[in-house]
């Protein structure tokens, strides 16, 4: 099954470095696999089939056009996966961080120089320059704030690489029904909770977060409060989940998941000195608690002291006058 879903996987690769090899000629250097289906747990039904290409300088904007256009071309292909091809890329120049242009976000150029597979060419990975760890970090979490509902408009120099869909498509929503999350099928789903195990993954360790390896180094930590989600998610990628199941699970962890997953970034992000980052998240956070609280208050017992927060659910004033009536102390 697996060796069967990778071929289906790589024949989109070959279809795509062959297109690109016509419309570049000499202007491209190398082409890799990135992402599954080169360091392993490619599945049909839900992974992205992704390409990174190293073009000579200088990057052009004739190269963004025709980029995008052979793109556009093989995702007309007609299979799911062909729609699924997700290209990266830059020059040397690019990826070495002397110049800007193209389209290698930092976790994607990881992600090269740990994993990437090369697919034509020379390979050139000793001229990209591997990202730090605070870079990854931000870089995660903006993308966070973008893709997993965190923010209403991610900014322009990564909406292409998040590929969003319609602003009413986004997690708060989909938290205030878990049906509804269900019912976008398991790519949407797994995506859903398995970024921020990855993300965690990366921040803790600075190298790529595979849903496997992110996975089981998460449900190693102490006391993860969505062991069992986490643990059916890696399922879920092979096999579409029973719906009444999946529902009942995601209205019990997935909550508790993205807070943990918030307030771990917070406190990273203050170390590193992006306050204003970490602020986005603590809005995010309130507006999760604010979003579902009927399915919040089952949760309360479950939750850390830290996590009681519906109390901000109230108005300043309201939360002042409640306390005077309740003699200082708030109440929920």
């Amino acid at each position: 099954m697996a060796e069967a879903d990778a071929d289906l996987g790589e024949a989109v690769l070959a279809r795509a470095v062959s297109a690109y090899q016509a419309a570049l000629g000499s202007r491209l250097l190398a082409g890799y696999a990135l992402g599954s289906l080169a360091h392993g747990g490619f599945s049909a039904l839900v992974s992205d089939v992704d390409l990174g290409l190293i073009l000579r300088d200088p990057a052009t904007v004739q190269d963004r056009m025709t980029i995008r256009a052979v793109a556009r071309s093989v995702r007309a292909g007609g299979s799911a996966l062909d729609q699924r091809l997700s290209v990266f890329w830059g020059t040397p120049a690019t990826l070495g961080g002397q110049r800007r242009g193209g389209r290698f976000p930092p976790l994607d150029r990881l992600d090269l120089l740990e994993y990437g597979r090369l697919l034509t060419g020379q390979d050139l990975r000793s001229a990209v320059a591997r990202p730090d760890h605070a870079e990854l970090l931000v870089a995660g979490a903006e993308f966070a704030l973008g893709y997993l509902g965190g923010a209403a408009r991610l900014p322009d120099r990564l909406r292409s690489w998040a590929r969003l869909r319609r602003q009413d498509d986004t997690v708060l929503n989909e938290i205030r029904a878990p049906a509804r999350l269900v019912s976008r099928g398991p790519r949407r789903l797994t995506k859903i909770v398995l970024f921020p195990v990855r993300f965690l993954f990366t921040a803790e360790t600075g190298q790529v977060g595979t849903n496997t390896g992110a996975a089981q180094h998460y449900l190693a930590s102490a006391n993860p409060p969505a062991a069992a989600l986490v643990t059916e998610a890696l399922t879920w990628r092979l096999e579409a989940p029973d719906a009444e199941e999946a529902t009942a699970l995601l209205s019990r962890e997935l909550i508790p998941l993205y807070l943990q997953y918030i307030d771990d970034h917070v406190a990273r992000l203050h170390a590193v000195n992006h306050h204003r980052l970490a602020g986005r998240f603590q809005r995010w956070r309130l507006r999760i608690l604010t979003a579902a609280p009927g399915l919040l208050r089952p949760l309360l017992p479950c939750l850390p002291p830290w996590h009681q927060l519906t109390r901000l659910r109230r108005p300043a004033q309201q939360r002042r006058a409640a306390t005077t009536r309740t003699g200082g102390r708030v109440s929920c």
